[in-house]
Formats: C-alpha cells, structure tokens, sequence
C-alpha cells in the first residue's frame, strides 16, 4: 500500500504551494518555484515580518519603510505584528528597547508556518507569548490569500495594550500604489474612499489598490475577522501608502495569565481594482472561515 501512495504522489508531481527554508532564518512561500512571499524571523530583528509581498504581476505590493522618511518609519516592515503601548513599552518603534522575539518553530507545512515569538520590554521581561501560524491560499489568476492567526498570551502578571491606533496589524504598500505617490485608491467596506473617508472608522476591510507597472493594477484587501474581539476594527489608513488594522483604538484592552487573546486577519493579494461587491464577496468568504485553534503547550515534565 506504501508502495501504490508513493507512486501515485510521484505522478502527481510536486505541490503547487510550498514552503521553502532559506538562509538567515527566512521561509519562502512558492508558487509553481516562484516566490510569492518570505517570512523573516531572525532573533536580531526588532520583529518578524513579511516581506516581499508578489501580485499577480509579479511585482511586491508592499516596501520597507516610508519611501519619504526611511528614518522615521524604519519601523515598517512590510506587513508586520507590533503595538506601541504594551505596559508602557513600544513595540512599534524602533530604537525603543522593546522586541518581539523569535523562538522557535513550532509547524512547518507547505501552506504554513506556526512559530512561537515572545514580547520583551526594554528591561529585558517577557510581557507576552505569542503564536502566530503564518498561512498561504492560492486562488485563481495568480491571487492569493495571505492569513496570519494570533494568539497572545500574558505571563507573569496582567498586560495592557493601551488606547492608541498604532497596533496591531500594519501594511506598507510599495510606492506606486500610494495615493500620494501613484495615484492609487483606497476604499473600506462602507462605501468610504481615500483618507479623509476611511482614516480611523470602523470598517469589515480596507482595499488599497493602485498601478504597480504601467500596464497593471493591483492590491491588497486588509480583511479582519468576525470573531475579532473588537469587530468591525478600526483602520488606521493613510494616503501615503500604509494600512492598519487597530486593536485600540476607541480603548485598552487588558490580558489576564491564562486567557489568551485570539485574533484572525485576511490579506487578499488581487489583480485589478475589484468592485466593492467583489470585494465584500471575498470577505464574505474569509468570514466563513474558522478561526484557528493552537494547541495547548505540552505540560513541562518534572524531575
């Protein structure tokens, strides 16, 4: 029977989607052999991250960094997990002190990477335990769906992530797509269009979408979860080219040791610029999806 599965595998050929370890603590997500996405998640980084993000073009839709203040947004990575008042401490600037952490693999599958980081402040104590499973989905015409599951956990003593709309999701799009930058557009769920419209409301998504060669339009559709403690978010976005999903925006929010928090986002990768009612589709569609369920940790055994 061994025999039969293995030949019947072989004729099938290798996956479509798989996972790729790379050097430096990298893991590349490949399509057909071509990269769609690499997880970076050295122990030196101030935070793990995804980076390139690859359209349908096969052009990344996200950069590092403002493309006008490298310096002072040096912070964003692409698309990134931080906050930047956890007990006091930032996450969400660099040179603060405060990191997020790589420990270590937990599950590596060809559509997926679940790794387990922890949150040290700048006295160098462990605020947070972090699970994170880091998911890929391919769909039709070279689009894709990028799923980051969450779950954070408290240790020693209760941790507040204080009101602000710097956390917990970020999302720097690559220069052409800005509105500022290439004349791209950003829309949300409830009708509302650029900045002005869309900046700190509460909405199911966020699309920001914008020429990426002079041929093609592209983007990513920011989609939160319905099972989201604070669904609908609130979106921190701007017409300079980044997007957030905000955790607190409107109010802190306090974790007790032993009561996780849970969290799902969506990242539709497209081509084109998707009509509202597509897009509320596919979000539809995310919205169907279960949340995932980590595991407990396995018991630590005793001498």
């Amino acid at each position: 029977m061994q025999v039969i599965l293995s030949l019947l595998l072989l004729a099938a050929g290798p996956p479509p989607l798989q996972t790729v370890p790379q050097p430096y603590h990298q893991l590349s997500f490949q399509r057909d052999g071509f990269e769609i996405a690499r997880y970076h998640f050295s122990p030196d980084l101030n935070r793990p991250f995804v980076f390139p993000v690859i359209g349908p073009s096969g052009r990344s839709l996200t950069r590092m960094g403002h493309p006008h203040d490298p310096e002072g947004h040096s912070h964003h990575f692409s698309v990134w997990i931080s906050h930047s008042d956890v007990n006091g401490s930032s996450f969400w600037a660099d040179r603060t002190g405060a990191r997020i952490v790589h420990q270590r693999i937990e599950e590596l599958a060809d559509d997926a990477v679940q790794s387990l980081n922890a949150w040290i402040d700048k006295e160098g104590k462990t605020l947070l335990r972090e699970r994170r499973r880091t998911s890929v989905q391919l769909l039709p015409d070279n689009e894709w769906l990028l799923t980051l599951d969450l779950q954070l956990e408290a240790q020693e003593n209760e941790v507040t992530f204080g009101k602000t709309p710097f956390g917990l999701l970020g999302v720097r799009m690559a220069k052409p797509i800005g509105v500022k930058d290439g004349g791209g557009t950003i829309r949300n769920s409830e009708g509302g269009v650029n900045e002005t419209h869309v900046l700190w409301k509460t909405a199911r998504w966020v699309d920001y979408s914008g020429p990426i060669t002079a041929t093609a339009t592209e983007g990513i559709t920011l989609m939160d979860h319905p099972a989201n403690p604070n669904h609908p978010t609130f979106f921190h976005v701007r017409n300079d080219g980044w997007m957030g999903a905000s955790l607190t925006y409107d109010a802190p929010r306090t974790l007790a040791p032993g009561k996780p928090l849970q969290l799902r986002y969506g990242l539709y990768i497209h081509a084109g610029a998707p009509t509202g009612e597509q897009l509320q589709q596919r979000w539809l569609e995310f919205s169907r999806t279960t949340r995932f369920e980590f595991r407990p940790y396995p018991e630590k055994k005793r001498p």
